[in-house]
């Protein structure tokens, strides 16, 4: 392999340009961004960004001891992947050529495509001044102005970054009602009686948290939204307005080839795509999870991190170790959350230590005998502790690379 292209400059395709490199890679390598800016750390952007406590310069991911020798191809997004035939692989002089919105190619033997996802938005609220996701440097740097103290916030969406925005604007004085279409809020990831227990951490600290929200109208006057109706009458006054309802992977630009995708791009469990000499990383990649028998998408930081090697190893033709069980943390209201695993299916839930009531506690999820997830609130030791007893997947080596697609 003489160039190797990575789309995307986020943590994700960093993590895979440092993980060639390491892994001896010596030839071109070529890292495209749709953003004008070097990598930077998305996490800190719903949390400490947002509070003023660190700058745009404390975001970013590269190190001193960086030393990539790669070609930045930034503010340009991908727009086409055009695939060698998949016939004959990557025999002397097929390569794969990436096309960029401004023209530009990047002929490659091999590509990793980090294209990563983009924030869900609302029609009925496009244009509107006061409406906000959070996804990029940019959307943070326009919402952090609007945190005002004695504004009236609404978060529509009851996810992770909804929920640290509504803990950043509790901080700076804001009045937050968070609204979540599920009669469970934050149930998703995290079961119904640990769902419970974060929702109360918020109704604590002051968020109006809304389940079973059904929205009849957003009201507006001037081109800014003014307040929301519900089904059921409720109204709620908003000053700003976040939307926080997930995020469609940025795999539109692939079409026609030869990457498989539905819902991500789909890659066997150790990151390789259909298409012979391509691999994804990132929140756009679905992954092959043998402990669901499906793909799956992993959009956290720690996934971001440590995969792009797994995916590197098997792109450059080596043995790649299997994937560890997905990672997430979030900070919310000085409390920090830590899961491990995936708690789809449980069916008994055990308090190891601590107490919920004092948010402080390691809670272990279980299937039949076995462990299949961990969560802890503000018990880091502990939670390590038991993250370390979830099972390991099923190496990636003894998942052939087209059987799962």
């Amino acid at each position: 392999m003489q160039t190797l292209a990575i789309v995307g400059a986020s943590l994700a395709g960093l993590s895979a340009a440092r993980a060639a490199r390491s892994q001896g890679f010596a030839g071109r390598l070529v890292i495209v961004g749709d953003e004008p800016h070097r990598p930077y750390d998305r996490p800190p952007l719903s949390k400490d960004f947002l509070l003023g406590a660190i700058a745009e310069a404390d975001l970013s991911l590269e190190c001193d001891g960086d030393d990539l020798g790669a070609e930045w191809l930034l503010g340009s997004p991908a727009v086409l992947l055009r695939g060698a035939s998949s016939e004959s692989g990557l025999s002397q002089g097929a390569a794969h050529t990436v096309v960029l919105g401004n023209g530009t190619t990047v002929r490659a033997d091999g590509v990793v495509v980090a294209s990563g996802a983009r924030a869900r938005t609302l029609p009925a609220l496009a244009g509107l001044g006061n409406v906000f996701t959070l996804r990029t440097l940019d959307d943070a740097r326009a919402l952090a102005p609007e945190l005002v103290p004695g504004r009236r916030m609404v978060v529509v969406g009851g996810g992770f970054v909804g929920a640290e925005v509504a803990s950043a604007a509790v901080a700076r004085g804001l009045r937050v009602t968070l609204l979540d279409r599920r009669a469970e809020p934050f149930a998703g990831p995290l079961g119904t009686e640990m769902g419970a227990v974060v929702a109360g951490l918020h109704r604590d600290h002051g968020v109006d948290v809304v389940p079973s929200a059904r929205i009849a109208e957003f009201r507006t006057d001037g081109g800014r939204v003014t307040g929301v109706r519900f089904a059921d009458g409720r109204h709620v006054g908003a000053d700003v307005v976040v939307v926080g309802i997930g995020a469609v992977p940025n795999t539109e630009w692939l079409a026609g080839s030869g990457v498989l995708t539905d819902g991500g791009v789909l890659c066997d469990a150790a990151g390789r795509a259909s298409l012979p000499g391509v691999a994804a990383v990132g929140d756009c990649a679905a992954w092959w999870d043998d402990a669901r028998g499906s793909h799956r998408r992993v959009e956290h930081w720690a996934g971001a991190a440590e995969r792009p090697a797994l995916a590197v190893a098997a792109l450059l033709g080596g043995t790649p170790p299997a994937p560890k069980p997905a990672y997430f943390w979030s900070d919310q209201h000085g409390v920090r959350l830590q899961f491990a695993g995936h708690a789809a299916g449980y069916d008994r839930l055990e308090i190891a230590a601590g107490d919920t009531a004092g948010r402080s506690f390691v809670a272990l999820y279980h299937r039949g005998d076995d462990l299949v997830a961990v969560l802890g609130m503000n018990q880091p030791r502990l939670f390590t502790k038991w993250r370390r007893s979830l099972p390991t997947p099923v190496p990636a080596d003894l998942v052939p690379v087209l059987s799962v697609l």
